[in-house]
């Protein structure tokens, strides 16, 4: 286990190493995000906290089919919809597949009424993409250059990492002083 964790950061590291360029999504921030996301899940973290790379992962993935269109002359907005629409879909699908032991139950875990991986799943998409129009602002008022490099991959990855860390403190600290979070 240590060892495939292991091999997957240093394949990471070793993908931002020889690129020259990326995207405003690129493979490799959704890479790091689905890095992300398998490991927790492989840790057995909270399913807030996996719906969070989840999220993130979903919308990295999302916009990137959508620029690969995009850049083969898709123009009507139907089929930027059916992509997200599709998308989400298949996240969907952790709830009922496979159908006798599905990956997440829902509502089995819950947050302020919430089913977790769904309360997770929306707070890592709407970061993300946060994250991604303030990457863009810096930009435009940076003269079209990002202030430092990698700077596209750092700021939606540190964005997940930040909201990350603030669930887990909700997770910990919250039932330690007797409020329930569901």
């Amino acid at each position: 286990m240590k060892k495939f964790i292991i091999s997957v950061i240093f394949s990471v590291i070793a993908c931002v190493a020889i690129l020259s360029d990326a995207m405003a999504v690129c493979p490799v921030c959704t890479v790091a995000v689905g890095a992300g996301l398998e490991g927790a899940r492989l840790l057995g973290v909270e399913d807030v906290i996996t719906g969070i790379w989840a999220g993130g992962l979903i919308l990295s993935l999302s916009a990137w089919t959508a620029n690969w269109m995009h850049a083969r002359g898709v123009k009507h907005m139907f089929w930027y919809v059916l992509n997200f629409a599709v998308y989400y879909a298949l996240l969907a699908s952790v709830y009922f597949v496979p159908m006798d032991h599905p990956f997440v139950v829902f509502n089995d875990k819950c947050m302020w009424g919430i089913d977790q991986f769904l309360l997770g799943a929306i707070t890592g998409t709407v970061v993300f993409w946060l994250m991604q129009k303030w990457y863009q602002r810096i930009k435009a008022n940076n003269g079209g250059h990002a202030q430092y490099p990698f700077q596209k991959v750092v700021m939606p990855f540190g964005g997940l990492l930040i909201v990350t860390l603030i669930f887990w403190a909700i997770i910990k600290w919250l039932p330690a002083i007797g409020i329930v979070l569901c």
